[in-house]
């Protein structure tokens, strides 16, 4: 059936209930007409390119389920496309909403457009690390038509988010050489974009063109993620001036692409200390009126390389209570190496346990339903029950598996002193055997 809309926020916004509104408003357990309003307005993203056609579709914004984006991708130095693939399916299986394509090597076209026409999950690129390698040059002789040309073949190659580092200009690079930043800028894209500038002494091309990239959005329906090439990579940095100042530009460019009708999620820190976190989301709410938050992490201490999944999934359950949409996932090999099927499993359980807890405290509709089964269950001392509400079954089966009971209705960790075998007996009136 042909398309008589541009983008899920146009179509919100004349009233035309696309399939995509539809499948998310049922997967919310929402009304179509509630929902309709929020994508109108920009406080919810349906990432959905429409060459994107084997697309699960999900809805990203603050009153809706925490969505999880996992990161993926070869480099140079781990260059076997058929491993990524197998974590992409392994992602998906435990529940990814969104894949990240950051391959930085090779000829990442095949791949990228295997994902886009096999995967169900959302397919996000970051089309600045494809410059170089699409081209095969040097970063100081791209052009700024070089780069856009790039998202152009990525729209076309049915990515349904770009991140896009547009708000970086040239005045950041007095700010980086005057504040002094502990760790300057650690975002790859952005010191990417900053390192052009310096060479070419050329305005950020994501920033001057920013309306051509629009309108190539607009066309293809990708959702602009806007990158925060200036987020804290340590707490020494965490909600400085350079980070606040491009968080203002971020709400200023928010509101150019709704303009065109174009959807947008706003990315953010970073490494930010616990007490922080909720002001940094409150901010971003104000300064980006209500779109949805990415954020990474946020990592709420420096010093556990290793077990960065579990400084992650801490201050990612705040950042998600207090507002953030979207929460990509860090796994135990961040900061030290391209991550293994296992790191991205235990990544993806880390932050989906964030996304979930935060999920329950904001209320998000049948959020604790599952919850509320779990206690049913370990009541009824009922393990296949367990097994079903688990978010990785396998997992706490194998643990049960290793230590059995010698009772089937106990764990080896209480045997016949566990309390709820006490209490259901207790409360029947039978003998309690502890001996």
């Amino acid at each position: 059936m042909e398309r008589n809309y541009s983008t899920q926020m146009d179509a919100a916004r004349r009233g035309i209930v696309t399939p995509e509104i539809e499948t998310v408003a049922r997967k919310e357990k929402m009304r179509v007409d509630e929902l309709m309003p929020l994508v109108a307005s920009g406080k919810v993203a349906i990432p959905a390119n429409r060459l994107h056609t084997c697309l699960n579709p999900e809805g990203i914004g603050s009153m809706l389920r925490t969505k999880i984006n996992v990161n993926l991708g070869v480099s140079r130095d781990c260059k076997d496309y058929d491993i990524e693939m197998k974590k992409v399916l392994s992602a998906v299986d435990l529940g990814a909403e969104a894949i990240m394509d950051l391959s930085s090597h090779g000829d990442t076209q095949p791949f990228r457009r295997k994902l886009t026409s096999e995967c169900p999950a959302m397919i996000g690129t970051v089309p600045v690390y494809d410059s170089v390698i699409h081209y095969q040059r040097d970063l100081d002789t791209l052009t700024a038509k070089d780069f856009i040309d790039v998202v152009r073949l990525h729209a076309m190659d049915g990515v349904d988010f770009v991140t896009l580092h547009c708000g970086i200009t040239r005045k950041t690079i007095d700010q980086i050489r005057k504040h002094k930043r502990k760790m300057n800028i650690v975002s790859r894209g952005g010191s990417l974009v900053f390192a052009w500038m310096c060479m070419t002494g050329e305005e950020n091309p994501f920033y001057e063109y920013y309306d051509e990239i629009l309108d190539i959005c607009r066309e293809y329906d990708v959702t602009v993620s806007l990158g925060d090439a200036c987020r804290p990579g340590c707490l020494a940095d965490a909600t400085d001036v350079c980070q606040i100042e491009e968080l203002v530009r971020l709400g200023e460019l928010t509101k150019r692409a709704w303009e065109k009708d174009v959807q947008v999620m706003v990315e953010g820190p970073g490494h930010v200390p616990m007490d922080q976190i909720a002001a940094n989301m409150k901010v971003q709410q104000t300064i980006c009126m209500g779109a949805p938050f990415y954020v990474l992490g946020p990592l709420v201490t420096d010093i556990a390389p290793g077990y960065d999944h579990i400084t992650a999934a801490i201050g990612g359950a705040i950042a998600a209570m207090n507002g953030a949409a979207f929460l990509c996932y860090v796994t135990p090999a961040e900061h030290l190496a391209l991550p293994n099927v296992d790191d991205v499993k235990q990544g993806i359980i880390a932050s989906r346990i964030a996304a979930h807890a935060a999920d329950i405290a904001k209320g998000v509709r049948g959020a604790r339903d599952i919850d509320d089964k779990m206690g049913d269950a370990r009541r009824a001392l009922d393990w296949d029950g367990q097994w079903a509400c688990a978010l990785d079954p396998e997992t706490a089966k194998s643990i049960r598996a290793d230590r059995s009971p010698e009772h089937d209705d106990t764990c080896s960790m209480c045997g016949k002193f566990c309390a709820v075998r006490s209490m259901n007996k207790a409360l029947n009136g039978e003998h309690i055997d502890i001996l």
